[in-house]
């Protein structure tokens, strides 16, 4: 991966029988692949599931040792439809994206594996972000599930069983012939612990070895009459099958007493949650034993009727605590109760919300409220009461500013906008449409550009509808990495195609670096295993566009906002691209500061630049801060009680970049901006001139000083 090492992850990969792994649920998931005999495994990037993908990466050495093949996909369609090596031949493969956007891109592959069905397990790796601090639209894996007939574990958020459910999904597949998705939420990737590790397996069956023994089923395609048929067998014998693997290995728990007036049927990945919340109520201790019977679905799809039912005899009332909607098992264990006739209440989306993330607040409130109503016996006095006293938390919202996520300090994509906005004030405000990355941040304040976003690499297909022609021409914007995903084929050969005559910026920062910073086509970066420096303006040549201008530096925002200008006002026919490139700040600085470390730590001489405002210059006018929007620019209140007006700051967190003395030319503000090096290990000569400097400079000051008018002591 490009400008990061991950040696210290691939050392616990090579970790066997007997040892212990120390470190976060996706790495543990990592090397449960490897102990599980994979033989392939692909993916794309993005959170929560990044890290998995990220080591992989720099692990082509292990990898080759144990015969895995090892893919960074396009995207997560091509991810997906790597699987396929799974049809005919015995071999394990996994695959990992971000869902639910994930599985919608991967869906035609997805249905189809799960259509022709699998000979070697097939492990579908979805990184569940979801609630208030997700980066994606508000939908569920487990729908996609129901629909293609993927069965769905959810295991509890420790490394033991996370680990185990990889093992638990490639065989369940493989007695199945059924593809598994595991999901993993954003606090499974990211809680540590620990599990003992066993030995890495070389897959009994290698993607090397398929090729010279080549297989093939016609009855594995999916055609009909042949797609009937599957559809036939997914409910005749996949699905029995699934149930009854599912009772015979236990890989659904219960926790608690046997007998209890209620009890609790909670999705795997929220137990903690859960278990938490007893705790809180006095019905469970830190070691997890509870009160309260729990029926953990470590498996979410299919639900085991027999088990659930088994569950529930003796109980009064259920709780299913499931989060997201629609409440898809609630239903279902609703149907199994009503058909076999059970008296038992099922509870659920009456005590939590139907939207929104499960938090411990949520279920504090949602399983107290359960449990006074249903079982106050149980409860403690304390508990009972409807407002019972917890612990109190401030309200920081006076304190604490809000914050909503914005680009990095330094970052290249800031200047774009900043020119975009200087057209806008010349040329009016056009119809923008944005896509998925970090540019997207441009449509919060201070920017406010780009409306809506249809999907990764949909940027310019999004303004499809205003290509028509009129007063302005439609812009979008659309980055280096969504370009590579999905946009040079749906929105660049559409642009093509159709002859639009809009405008489309292509932010290049030469990495996929919302997700990571991880290398793509277009990379500047020397990649031993991948192809990277294959310029963007030559695929977009490749598929008819002739009309394409190249800015090499982002940062030069006169040289943005004339190119922007002409994109608007050119007569020439045809899509209009512009491709703004500078490397991402981010990556830079992880290359760049060690580098600077070592060469001040051997006494090298180093040139750091850093900006500044004089305040003395600085008219308060504040236009800076509103085309910039760095997080190094602040406000400063002067202690000068004739200037009431706070001025324009920069803080130490400043990279150098030069941005804000870019925009303050551009628009024609202030010269208040000026550019100090900061020389670190300087030569002889250098230190004595500083010194005079400081001296001349230091007498001036004082000479000043003593000329000013003294108001102190004055009635």
């Amino acid at each position: 991966m490009a400008e990061r090492s991950f040696k210290e992850e691939i050392a616990k990969l090579r970790l066997g029988e007997g040892e212990t792994f120390t470190g976060e649920g996706i790495l543990a998931i990592t090397k449960a692949l490897l102990e599980n005999g994979v033989g392939y495994v692909g993916g794309y990037q993005g959170a929560p599931i990044s890290h998995l993908m990220d080591v992989l990466a720099d692990a082509e050495e292990l990898l080759g040792e144990l015969g895995v093949r090892y893919e960074a996909n396009a995207n997560e369609a091509a991810a997906a439809a790597m699987l396929a090596a799974s049809v005919h031949y015995p071999i394990r493969g996994a695959v990992t994206f971000k869902g639910s956007v994930g599985v919608n891109v991967a869906s035609d592959a997805l249905a189809n594996l799960a259509s022709s069905g699998v000979t070697g397990g097939a492990l579908v790796i979805v990184g569940e972000d979801y609630g208030e601090g997700s980066s994606i639209m508000q939908e569920r894996t487990h729908a996609f599930a129901m629909k293609s007939q993927f069965w769905l574990l959810d295991p509890r958020p420790n490394l033991p069983c996370i680990v185990k459910a990889v093992g638990d999904g490639f065989e369940l597949s493989e007695a199945t012939n059924t593809p598994v998705m595991l999901m993993v939420r954003i606090r499974s990737c990211h809680v540590t612990g620990t599990f003992a590790t066993k030995d890495n397996r070389r897959p009994t069956l290698s993607v090397r070895d398929a090729l010279s023994a080549p297989r093939s089923d016609f009855a594995r395609v999916v055609l009909p009459p042949m797609s009937f048929a599957h559809e036939q067998d997914k409910i005749r014998t996949r699905w029995p099958a699934a149930e009854r693997f599912i009772r015979e290995r236990g890989l659904n728990e219960v926790f608690g007493p046997k007998e209890a007036p209620v009890g609790i049927v909670v999705q795997g990945g929220h137990y903690n949650g859960l278990i938490r919340a007893l705790q809180r109520l006095g019905l469970a201790d830190i070691f997890g034993e509870t009160q309260v019977p729990i029926y953990v679905l470590n498996v979410t799809y299919p639900l085991v009727a027999s088990e659930f039912l088994e569950f529930c005899e003796g109980k009064g009332e259920v709780l299913v605590v499931e989060e997201g909607q629609p409440e898809f098992i609630e239903q279902m264990l609703s149907t199994h109760l009503y058909r076999a006739g059970s008296p038992v209440r099922l509870r659920g989306k009456d005590v939590f919300p139907m939207a929104g993330e499960y938090t411990g607040q949520v279920m504090l409130d949602a399983v107290g409220r359960f449990l006074r109503e249903a079982a106050p016996k149980l409860l403690p006095a304390v508990a009972l009461a409807p407002n019972a006293p917890g612990p109190v938390i401030p309200d920081l919202s006076k304190t604490v500013p809000i914050r909503p996520p914005g680009f990095c300090t330094g970052c290249p994509e800031r200047p774009i906008f900043a020119a975009m906005k200087l057209v806008e004030k010349e040329l009016g405000k056009h119809q923008i449409s944005a896509d998925i990355g970090c540019h997207l941040f441009a449509s919060l304040p201070p920017f406010e550009i780009g409306g809506a976003t249809m999907g990764y690499g949909l940027g310019p297909a999004a303004n499809a509808a205003f290509d028509g022609g009129g007063e302005r021409r439609p812009v979008s914007i659309i980055g280096d990495g969504g370009f590579w995903h999905n946009g040079l084929s749906s929105s660049f050969t559409n642009m093509a195609f159709n002859k639009s005559d809009g405008v489309a910026i292509v932010v290049d920062n030469y990495y996929s670096a919302a997700t990571g910073g991880q290398d793509i086509m277009s990379s500047r970066a020397e990649n031993p295993t991948k192809a990277t420096k294959h310029p963007i303006a030559k695929a977009l040549n490749g598929v008819g566009i002739t009309w394409v201008r190249q800015v090499d530096r982002t940062y030069d925002v006169r040289r943005m906002r004339d190119v922007i200008r002409e994109a608007l006002t050119t007569d020439a026919k045809g899509p209009k691209v512009i491709v703004a490139s500078s490397e991402c700040m981010l990556n830079r600085q992880r290359r760049e500061k060690p580098l600077r470390t070592q060469a001040i730590r051997e006494g090298r001489r180093v040139e750091a630049p850093r900006f500044g405002v004089d305040e003395a210059v600085c008219t308060g006018d504040h236009a800076c801060i509103r085309l910039s929007g760095c997080p190094s620019l602040s406000l400063k209140k002067l202690d000068d009680p004739l200037r009431d007006d706070p001025v324009a700051s920069i803080d130490p967190s400043c990279v150098g970049c030069g941005n804000c003395g870019e925009v303050a030319d551009a628009a024609v503000l202030c010269p208040s901006f000026y550019r100090a090096d900061v020389v670190h290990n300087p030569a002889p000569w250098e230190a004595r001139w500083a010194g005079w400097r400081a001296r001349v400079i230091g007498w001036l000051q004082a000479r000043r000083r003593a000329r000013r008018l003294n108001f102190e002591g004055v009635a």
